[in-house]
């Protein structure tokens, strides 16, 4: 008996909903379309032989939504190839922990890749557990810098064509970088932690709310690409010196106190937020090579990772940042389908003679 050809779907029911939504005018990604998103995305994967999905449980109703869609698809289409969904039974704790526990069991269950749907966050919480199984990274979040803003549909059929292996690998997919921030010293040696676009030292000295939503918080930023066109953080990277995510290095930056009376820096205008144009004065900006470890000077401030404020360094605690290539392996949805016209693999025929789930 053949084992199916199954995918993992990641819907981070509360992307989309931080602190942010309050303070600029970012869209927001409703239940129901992240259901929607979910929906369309099973169409895509089932046209072309995935056979088997996996996805999680919430209290917030997209799996419910999910599910009614589904048992509606069936009334009305039940020779669709759409494949057959499992919703994963583990514990539901509306944390991250929930994504942490829903991608450990997907790579138990082998699946061929993961389809992600949150914002930089639930890409960063995803990544630090996936190993080499790639993702497909859709964009439903308030920053999304990392994952793309694309039809879900058309992110379907590029999964099918990698997990059925109809696209070999060293063309579909993409290997991306990381960062990596290490307590080399102190009570939280050995402590490690990871960021897919940035790390920010913030000059705020509690968590609190956790998003970085204003410019004079930031004390210094290490970015492992800085798009010109981007939004969030890397942003202010993108304004001054652009890096792409094919690039072999990142940046390190660090900023005045922008609300004092100082002309001491670069002013720079960027945009931090959805809606939210802000102004740094930048002090230093160098290029953070691969393997390079620069010193991370928290002072009385936090560590932000993608945006997010995580850590409250213990007096005493040094840590050291890191550039390196082991970030997640992602679908790279053009060239996968550019890859699949060229060499005629969307023919129907071919489709239509595989097995379908009973």
């Amino acid at each position: 008996m053949t084992t199916p050809v199954t995918v993992g779907v990641i819907a981070n029911p509360a992307s989309g909903r931080d602190i942010r939504r309050l303070t600029t005018h970012a869209s927001v990604f409703p239940t129901a379309e992240k259901a929607n998103m979910v929906v369309r995305l099973l169409a895509g994967l089932g046209a072309l032989g995935v056979e088997r999905v996996l996805t999680l449980r919430d209290r917030t109703g997209v799996a419910a939504l999910v599910l009614r869609a589904l048992q509606t698809h069936a009334a009305v289409d039940p020779h669709a190839r759409w494949p057959a969904v499992e919703f994963v039974d583990l514990p539901v704790s509306d944390s991250v922990a929930d994504t942490h526990a829903g991608v450990a069991h997907m790579i138990r269950e082998q699946v061929a890749l993961i389809a992600v749907l949150g914002g930089d966050g639930t890409h960063r919480a995803v990544a630090a557990h996936c190993g080499t199984t790639p993702l497909v990274a859709l964009s439903t979040g308030t920053n999304n810098a990392f994952p793309e803003l694309r039809e879900a549909t058309v992110a379907g059929l590029a999964g099918a064509l990698v997990a059925t292996g109809a696209v070999p690998a060293e063309t579909a997919l993409v290997r991306n970088k990381r960062l990596v921030a290490r307590c080399v010293e102190g009570a939280s040696l050995g402590r490690e932690e990871i960021a897919l676009v940035d790390i920010c030292v913030s000059r705020q000295p509690f968590i609190g709310a956790r998003a970085i939503s204003d410019s004079s918080d930031i004390e210094s930023l290490f970015l492992a690409f800085a798009p010109p066109d981007g939004i969030g953080l890397a942003s202010i990277g993108g304004a001054w010196a652009p890096v792409g995510r094919d690039a072999s290095h990142g940046l390190h930056m660090t900023f005045s106190l922008s609300n004092t009376n100082t002309e001491e820096g670069v002013p720079l205008i960027a945009p931090i937020a959805p809606g939210r144009i802000e102004r740094v004065r930048m002090l230093t900006c160098q290029r953070l090579e691969a393997g390079m470890a620069l010193p991370l000077d928290a002072g009385h401030g936090t560590l932000a990772f993608d945006g997010e404020r995580e850590i409250e360094p213990a007096r005493g605690d040094r840590y050291e940042v890191s550039l390196d290539w082991h970030g997640p392996l992602t679908v790279d949805v053009a060239r996968t389908l550019r890859y699949a016209a060229s060499h005629q693999l969307l023919r129907e025929a071919q489709w239509l003679t595989a097995p379908r789930l009973s």
